[in-house]
């Protein structure tokens, strides 16, 4: 009697902890990339694009600076879109490109990347990310034609590392299948889905609107959630038999909020596949970082479990379930309004 007292009131702490902490996670997706695009049309002549990302109607300080000075006056126009603010400069008479500085004024305040895309009027190109710890980056236009860095592999591990719903939902499939044969299964179905909608969506030939995209992966995770809790007498369910089959539907969606974000700054011209590519596997690198530490945090808890002078076993069955479902329904409810 006394274990169980016990356990209940680390399930009713757990709980109380889920619904203070809760609003500060909520944005699992407001870590987004801006971007810098300079598209020379002629010598001296090119225009320039800043895209900026905006939570509401606020924005953080970042501004956009050519060593030469040419965008430092007032934009040639500024508007918002959805979740951006957007600046454009036409430059005529300005310096060559090559060897510019570009740099971005209060970006080390942040943890916001900026990709940085460079067409010469000739074809060639640059890809490149800008980050915090170094907020400037020296033009060296007469490197090969290409990807110069693997800018988009970056971006794919860093937009699953940074997406907490979808690591939530990965989770929720390691809790539930457990490191098994079945396991490989659900997340290779979870790979192959999202690949898919990934590259259908990215490449154009389908469009969702992204806030009801999102407002159902976090409703995937509620569902996973709730499979997961323990239920006495409950009939084995159709995840619990097929958790590949599950894993591949909802793997759909979450592809189609991988491309929602890739749209967000889209894909170099000339260079699609490479960067689609080059993003999807920096998901799964992502993915299966997320999985190794995962396994090795649940296998050190286990340990811990096996010393402590109480039993947690209903602890340990329920904690998972409550709080990936109270992070879940969070962003659920967050992003209905939204839509």
């Amino acid at each position: 009697m006394q274990r169980r007292r016990f356990a209940g009131r680390l399930v009713a702490l757990f709980a109380l902890l889920v619904a203070v902490v809760a609003p500060g996670l909520a944005p699992a997706h407001e870590v987004r990339p801006a971007l810098i695009q300079i598209t020379e049309t002629a010598p001296g002549r090119y225009d320039v694009v800043w895209k900026q990302p905006m939570v509401g109607d606020m924005t953080i300080h970042m501004v956009p600076h050519l060593s030469s000075g040419v965008i430092d006056r007032a934009p040639s126009s500024e508007f918002g879109s959805p979740g951006f603010l957007i600046r454009t400069w036409h430059i005529s008479g300005g310096p060559p490109l090559d060897g510019q500085t570009v740099g971005i004024e209060g970006l080390q305040q942040t943890v916001t990347d900026v990709l940085l895309r460079v067409t010469t009027a000739d074809g060639r190109t640059v890809n490149d990310v800008i980050r915090p710890a170094e907020p400037s980056r020296k033009l060296a236009l007469a490197a090969p034609k290409g990807l110069r860095i693997p800018a988009y592999l970056r971006l794919g591990i860093e937009h699953i590392l940074t997406g907490a719903d979808h690591l939530m939902f990965v989770l929720g499939l390691l809790l539930l299948v457990g490191p098994n044969w079945r396991l490989v299964k659900a997340v290779s179905a979870f790979t192959v889905a999202h690949s898919i909608t990934l590259a259908l969506a990215a490449l154009g030939f389908v469009h969702f609107p992204s806030a009801i995209i999102e407002a159902l992966v976090a409703l995937s995770i509620v569902f996973v959630a709730c499979e997961l809790v323990p239920v006495p007498g409950r009939p084995e369910t159709l995840t619990h038999r097929h958790p590949w089959l599950i894993a591949f539907t909802f793997g759909l969606l979450h592809g189609l909020a991988f491309a929602g974000a890739l749209a967000q700054v889209g894909l170099p011209a000339g260079a699609e596949p490479e960067a689609l590519l080059l993003f999807n596997v920096g998901v799964e690198i992502g993915q299966l970082i997320f999985i190794g530490v995962a396994l090795a945090a649940i296998a050190a808890l286990r340990a811990v479990r096996r010393r402590l002078p109480v039993d947690s076993a209903v602890f340990a069955r329920i904690a998972p379930a409550y709080l990936i479902g109270g992070f879940a329904a969070f962003w659920l409810i967050e992003r209905i309004f939204a839509v």
